[in-house]
């Protein structure tokens, strides 16, 4: 597995040394976890954002609206 080298802070070398008091096995499995969970955290929020913009965009533009109407009718509700 590739390495990387990198500075971190006093209190997350202390919390990084208790990965046992956390199930991991050692420092680096809780590194990777914590990255893996941040990189799903920010594709989530980057979701979020793109379909805001979409209602935003959705909410002013009639035409678009008209054409959602006319996909959706005839289907159950």
């Amino acid at each position: 597995m590739p390495q990387a080298k990198f500075s971190i802070e006093e209190t997350q070398i202390g919390f990084l040394n208790d990965h046992g008091k956390y199930g991991y096995k050692d420092k680096s499995s809780m590194v990777r976890a914590a990255l893996r969970r941040l990189m799903k955290e920010l594709e989530l929020e980057s979701l979020k954002e793109s379909a805001d913009l979409y209602a935003e965009v959705y909410s002013s533009d009639a035409d678009l609206k008209k054409l959602t109407d006319s996909a959706i009718s005839g289907w159950p509700e």
